[in-house]
């Protein structure tokens, strides 16, 4: 699973061939012990919990970054290496 970013402490990954939230694109987001799967379209908890502020932070880099999560996402449910995104 690699990481295509990493900021505030808050480490973001994209797993290769996922399908295990129904195909729909998405990110992982870990920050301590805390881990939540993040919608790529809307930003919003697939499972998991994150503390309300790396949320935040995690929601508007997903924001500022939308294009190319879903570039990254084609390349990793075909099985390729997402590229790294700047951090926030």
């Amino acid at each position: 699973m690699p990481i295509i970013s990493m900021f505030y402490g808050i480490i973001i990954r994209m797993y290769l061939l996922d399908s295990k939230h129904h195909n729909l694109p998405h990110i992982h987001a870990k920050y301590g012990e805390f881990e939540a799967s993040i919608g790529i379209e809307d930003a919003d908890i697939l499972a998991g919990e994150l503390p309300r502020k790396q949320l935040r932070l995690v929601q508007a880099w997903i924001e500022l970054h939308r294009d190319e999560l879903k570039a990254d996402w084609e390349l990793a449910v075909s099985g390729e290496n997402p590229y790294k995104i700047d951090p926030l």
